[in-house]
């Protein structure tokens, strides 16, 4: 039995389909039988929340990043094997002394409301907008000056290498600069009514209930094949997995677990690649008196069965962390770090370690109790906080579990060091400079999702500066491996669980080409030019 909420997102698409039909026949008379245009294609897409921004260089949040790689596009694109490639700029070069870098754009270029794309809105952007996006700021720091001595050609001079350039800047849309030069960029009403040269155009956004977006017909990659795109704003977990199973939806992110749902029915696929790499992490604060000591963190660490957690808390969509790079980034990752041998989960020696330390059992059957703080909307996270209390009774460690919401949690966690233990589920990004590093270099002003463990220490700092200092990999590589050795040896944050529960779920019913990502699409993006209807 349908809820009235699954049965109304079912109508807007069937009003949404009739409303392009009007549109289609409205121009001309009557179609004859044998010319009957084709049914308009509806993709609808469940978001779980109200965007507060449609401009991701000013908001970084899920729901602002989906529609901005929609109606934006980036001077470059990275896919999900860490693979860089062209798009607005069509191609790129480094002088000999990588000092300075010039851009060639694509010809022919127009923002949706007619405005021509040249070179002086790339030069605003590197300008004006990027520092407040929040890799970009990083990138901007290495750039002196931005030139543009042709409408299609863009010459950075750069005052230092910075090591994932590229990989940053496929993480920055291009804005237009006519609608926002001279204005507050923060409040400008294009924010909330954004103006792209994406394969999509905004229409329009209902409070609490839809944003619609509509095809681009003079895309300048090619011809999209979504008419129209409908995001119904849908909070209720439950109400998202009812309607993506029924077929009122072609994608909605729903919980872990949830996905025994969506099992043994062929249209449903939950989506194992296409995003970057996710994981289920454990924070640790040294300035708890129990964790000053690194050789009781690992004990602590090899107490949590990530095995389990695979298994139990993400029911078996993803794998256990044995190292503190996932495999997608082969290039920076230790190979010869393995969290089995390293931090083996042995719970007699565990015990037996724990004891030397200092930390003898008491008469209540506890050595310590540590505060572990999760977010409470990630279930995945719930789940292993609440696995995590039992793995450490197992050891003699109590547990009070403290579930908070994302504000509280980044407030407590990051600005007041007001924990013990922290589970979180993060992403490592287009590059370990920008999603891995930033969780083991020192962060003395106590910045939000950076490392909140209190230690600060210059062998993983120099590791970290290092990496940033060079744009060629294999150097970049030796860096990031003596970043991860030290890590080992401190032990104060690293990846239980490689998992990709928190990528979304399709239905397959009307479309073709949701389940992988086709050449030429950015990773975290839709295949808006290869995408099947099939009504």
């Amino acid at each position: 039995m349908k809820t009235k909420r699954t049965t109304r997102f079912a109508a807007i698409a069937a009003l949404a389909s009739a409303a392009l039909l009007v549109a289609g026949c409205s121009s001309s008379a009557a179609p004859t039988e044998s010319a009957k245009p084709a049914t308009p294609s509806v993709y609808i897409d469940a978001i779980v929340a109200d965007p507060i921004s449609f401009n991701p260089q000013i908001t970084n949040s899920p729901v602002t990043l989906a529609f901005g790689v929609a109606v934006f596009d980036p001077l470059v694109y990275i896919d999900d094997e860490s693979e860089i490639h062209p798009m607005l700029a069509k191609s790129w070069k480094f002088s000999d002394d990588k000092r300075t870098l010039t851009f060639e754009l694509e010809e022919g270029v127009t923002w949706h409301d007619g405005e021509p794309f040249t070179s002086e809105d790339v030069k605003f952007n590197f300008d004006e907008i990027m520092a407040f996006q929040t890799y970009g700021a990083s990138l901007v720091k290495s750039i002196d000056s931005v030139e543009a001595p042709d409408d299609t050609t863009v010459v950075l001079k750069l005052n230092s290498e910075f090591g994932p350039f590229l990989e940053t800047l496929s993480q920055q849309v291009i804005i237009p600069k006519h609608l926002y030069e001279g204005t507050d960029y923060v409040t400008n009403p294009a924010n909330m009514a954004p103006i792209g040269t994406g394969p999509m155009k905004f229409e329009s956004f209902s409070s609490g209930a839809e944003v619609i977006l509509v095809k681009n017909e003079d895309y300048w990659r090619g011809d999209v094949k979504v008419d129209k795109a409908i995001y119904p704003v849908m909070a209720d977990t439950n109400t998202r997995a009812l309607a993506l199973i029924s077929g009122e939806l072609d994608k909605a992110t729903i919980d872990a677990s949830q996905l025994d749902q969506i099992e043994g029915k062929p249209e449903l696929a939950h989506l194992e690649e296409g995003y970057f790499a996710q994981a289920v992490v454990v924070e640790m604060n040294t300035k708890n008196e129990y964790l000053a000591d690194p050789a009781v963190r690992a004990l602590v660490f090899s107490a949590l069965d990530r095995q389990a957690f695979a298994d139990v808390a993400i029911a078996g969509y993803g794998e256990p962390a044995d190292g503190f790079f996932p495999s997608t980034m082969a290039w920076a990752k230790d190979e010869s770090i393995d969290f089995d041998k390293d931090f083996p989960h042995d719970v007699k020696a565990i015990n037996k370690g724990l004891d030397k330390a200092g930390f003898p059992v008491g008469a209540d059957g506890v050595r310590f109790t540590l505060n572990v703080k999760f977010i409470q909307e990630l279930t995945d996270t719930v789940a292993m906080a609440s696995q995590a209390k039992s793995m450490l009774a197992d050891v003699g460690i109590g547990v009070n579990l403290e579930a908070v919401t994302s504000a509280i949690f980044t407030d407590q966690i990051y600005v007041q060091n007001n924990f013990d233990l922290a589970f979180l589920r993060t992403t490592v990004s287009a590059d370990p400079g920008l999603g891995i590093s930033r969780w083991y270099a020192c962060n003395p002003d106590h910045m939000s999702a950076r490392n909140p463990s209190g230690i600060c220490d210059a062998e993983i700092d120099a590791a970290v500066a290092g990496a940033n200092s060079t744009t060629a990999r294999e150097e970049r590589g030796e860096y990031f491996r003596d970043m991860q050795q030290r890590a080992k040896d401190l032990i104060f944050f690293a990846p239980l669980v490689w998992t990709n529960a928190g990528f979304p779920t399709v239905n397959t019913t009307r479309w073709d080409g949701l389940t992988e990502l086709a050449e030429g699409t950015p990773s975290g993006n839709l295949n808006w030019l290869t995408m099947k209807w099939k009504g």
